[in-house]
């Protein structure tokens, strides 16, 4: 096997050298099971954890931590806070992916667990501004930056864990598990807010409510750990480590190798977390503080939206199988494209019903998208180097994607008003497109 066999015609057909038997292979019925489990709880944990932080910093982060700052300035400020994690995660993605494909999957996504939910539940115990001064906002950054380290190393392993069991011909039904964990621990996250910023008066919610989801990390962490140590490593990896193919330095390979897959599938990325982080974060903020929608009716109309973004996720990644990666991929982009033009003139109406329409047409934009890739991005790279390869990729697309968009946005906004924000939309639409249409189809590649 070499190591840029992934990116041949003859494991595009799933005729290519190197086939791993074992990983090729259906599991038994109980042992799948709790591989698509452990996958699903996991980025469901991981993503809760993150998504806390993204409702925190669009609706009170700013004065907790930024007091003295103009309302626009602190704004950005509690944003790039949130940035910096997005920042961090193609590093996380490098240093546990390093390990994902030197000792193993099982190991690292443990480790990458154990990061995140501790850096966010110290979030929850951080004293303010009031408290700490400048180290408060100092300490708020470390944390974020920890946080991202930990979810870069997550998603790779977890996509890995689901299609290196998965049998052939299911590998998109058994990497929509780790997909649909975002859905989940978004719905959770913002869930846990409304039903605090309904039940507590805005005083008492900026003084110690939001800090509860936060908290409530200790004991996801518990449950995560639980399920992800009763899982078995991949017959995959199983197999590369008999056959002592493991890569010596897996980032080095993976620039030398495979950069025109990195490069490309971090571009196809880029669209999902656009979608995602401006009809979450920065619409969530621009409703409440710029529309004078209230926080309760956003919250709640944000978790009805994310039922579309589960079930685009789910439709996508299931068919992907019978129809392909690639094209499935393709659709979603186009529509987002289009959409893109929708949604502002829809969240402007301020009519509840659109506005729900709004977030939800996009979050379903970006599942389309967003379902195929838990397959889409391993089946680019050979087996030495995947967990690399694809965790970098695709949390390279977040940088460009997720990092960025609600500070664009904003400053777009205010400058240009929301139509424009709304174009920015779709040009990150139409370069997701352009990247995809690049790449082949991989659903007949064999991972070994």
């Amino acid at each position: 096997m070499t190591a840029s066999g992934a990116g041949t015609d003859a494991d595009d057909t799933g005729t290519g050298a190197g086939a791993a038997p074992g990983g090729e292979q259906s599991g038994s019925p109980e042992s799948m099971r709790r591989v698509a489990v452990a996958s699903f709880i996991g980025t469901a944990i991981e993503f809760y954890d993150f998504y806390a932080y993204g409702t925190a910093a669009a609706l009170v982060l700013d004065s907790a931590f930024f007091p003295n700052l103009a309302p626009l300035t602190a704004t950005l400020a509690a944003f790039s806070t949130y940035a910096v994690a997005f920042v961090a995660r193609p590093l996380g993605s490098l240093i546990f992916g390093h390990f994902g494909d030197r000792v193993g999957r099982k190991s690292v996504l443990v480790a990458s667990l154990l990061l995140m939910g501790l850096s966010t539940a110290f979030v929850g115990l951080l004293p303010g501004y009031a408290t700490l001064g400048v180290w408060a906002p100092l300490l708020l950054v470390l944390l974020r930056f920890l946080q991202g380290i930990g979810l870069g190393g997550e998603w790779g392993g977890a996509a890995l864990l689901a299609v290196e069991h998965a049998p052939e011909k299911r590998r998109g039904l058994f990497a929509a598990f780790p997909q649909l964990g975002p859905s989940v621990g978004f719905f959770a996250a913002t869930g846990i807010f409304w039903a605090l910023s309904a039940g507590l008066d805005d005083a008492a919610f900026r003084s110690w409510g939001w800090r509860v989801p936060f908290l409530l990390s200790f004991a996801l962490v518990a449950v995560g750990l639980f399920v992800r140590l009763r899982i078995s490593e991949t017959p995959v990896f199983r197999r590369v480590m008999a056959e002592q193919e493991e890569s010596k330095a897996p980032a080095v390979e993976v620039f030398r190798t495979h950069w025109r897959e990195t490069l490309l599938g971090a571009g196809g990325m880029i669209v999902a977390y656009g979608l995602f982080y401006t009809a979450t974060t920065y619409c969530l903020n621009y409703a409440t503080q710029g529309l004078g929608v209230p926080r309760s009716t956003m919250l709640a109309l944000s978790m009805v939206a994310c039922l579309f973004l589960a079930v685009g996720t789910w439709f996508a990644a299931t068919r992907s199988d019978a129809r392909g990666r690639r094209r499935l991929v393709l659709t979603g982009c186009g529509l987002a494209v289009v959409w893109g033009l929708v949604l502002f003139p829809l969240l402007d109406t301020e009519r509840p019903v659109l506005i729900a329409l709004a977030l939800g047409g996009t979050l379903f934009c970006m599942g389309v998208v967003y379902g195929p890739m838990g397959a889409y991005l391993p089946e680019l790279f050979s087996a030495r180097v995947r967990y690399s390869g694809a965790s970098f990729a695709y949390n390279l697309g977040g940088v460009l994607g997720g990092a960025v968009a609600p500070l664009v946005a904003t400053d777009l906004q205010s400058s240009y008003g929301s139509s424009a924000v709304g174009w920015y939309v779709s040009a990150m639409a139409v370069v997701s497109l352009l990247c995809v249409l690049a790449l082949p189809e991989t659903r007949s590649r064999e991972l070994g």
